[in-house]
């Protein structure tokens, strides 16, 4: 279980004053200014759930993964995981987690994957037995096995996240972070590293935390969400109930002989809204949909309602 209380973290920073004066100004007597990258996070995640973190770029998702992994040290609160206390880095629990940050390489490029992989094993102290049923598990299950003996540094980008991946589920962890595992990746490699993580995750049930931009990867992946804005949880709860937040509308996208256009409309007011739209417009096509996740959650972090 992972269990978040109250966890706030704050940087210091220089400030910096514009124009040559500024800069020496600044040279002698620095002013720093601080930012607050967590605000009094709370959140719990029980054993074998998958959770997204969803937030804009600066919302303090990595920062949480990272204080999580045992990286940074928060400012105040506290963090378990497994128990342990992840900052203080015990063996113990760095055996059980893994830190996969999309285009962060652990492999080295210049050796096939299998040499990594057997060092890996000694690092890890993974039993023979099991380290073999485990490449081949990985190896099969993400279509991989042709490549692992190839130069790292020679395999696409795709290929390479799939390495990636095997190095850092080979020890069976319990906990897995994943920060934007497929950003960069072809929409073939984004849909196998997905299925792969679906498949994994229903096999061995890891705590996995998942911050990603993709909304392909949110809603493939996780039943449950938490969005943060400025460093706090603004939501946090089943993804269909976000998508039951606008349930009292629908979408109209009408395509017309002048233009397309869209327009939200409450469910009551339908019927009177689509006949206006067929006398004032002369309709070539007429689209009917709910409202889409991404507008939803852009609202949750815009601060928006949703009601």
């Amino acid at each position: 279980m992972i269990e978040i209380t109250n966890l706030s973290k704050s940087f210091k920073s220089h400030k910096k004053e514009p124009g040559l004066k500024g800069s020496l100004k600044s040279l002698f007597r620095r002013q720093s200014v601080t930012k607050m990258a967590l605000k009094s996070v709370n959140l719990r995640i029980n054993r074998g759930e998958i959770i997204g973190l969803i937030g804009a770029n600066g919302a303090g998702k990595t920062t949480l993964v990272k204080i999580l992994a045992g990286i940074v040290h928060p400012t105040e609160g506290s963090a378990t995981v497994l128990g342990h206390i992840p900052w203080e880095r015990p063996n113990e629990y760095r055996r059980q987690m893994s830190l996969i940050m999309g285009q962060k390489n652990q492999v080295w490029w210049d050796l096939p994957a299998l040499d990594s992989f057997l060092l890996l094993k000694e690092i890890y102290q993974i039993p023979l037995d099991q380290y073999k049923k485990n490449i081949e598990f990985l190896a099969e299950t993400l279509m991989i096995k042709d490549q692992l003996k190839t130069q790292v540094r020679k395999l696409s980008l795709g290929e390479r996240m799939k390495i990636e991946l095997m190095a850092a589920l080979l020890h069976n962890p319990q906990v897995i972070f994943l920060d934007e595992p497929t950003i960069g990746l072809d929409l073939s490699a984004q849909k196998a590293v997905r299925q792969f993580l679906s498949e994994y995750q229903k096999e061995f049930s890891p705590i996995t935390i998942l911050t990603s931009h993709y909304m392909e990867d949110i809603k493939e992946l996780c039943p449950r969400i938490a969005v943060m804005k400025e460093g706090e949880i603004v939501f946090d709860g089943p993804l269909n109930q976000v998508q039951k937040m606008l349930g009292d509308q629908k979408v109209l996208t009408v395509t017309s002989d002048k233009s397309i256009f869209k327009l939200h409309v409450p469910r009551e007011s339908l019927a009177y809204e689509t006949q206006q739209i067929f006398q004032n417009h002369n309709v070539i096509d007429l689209n009917i949909q709910d409202p889409p996740i991404e507008e939803i959650i852009e609202s949750l972090m815009k601060g928006g309602t949703t009601s």
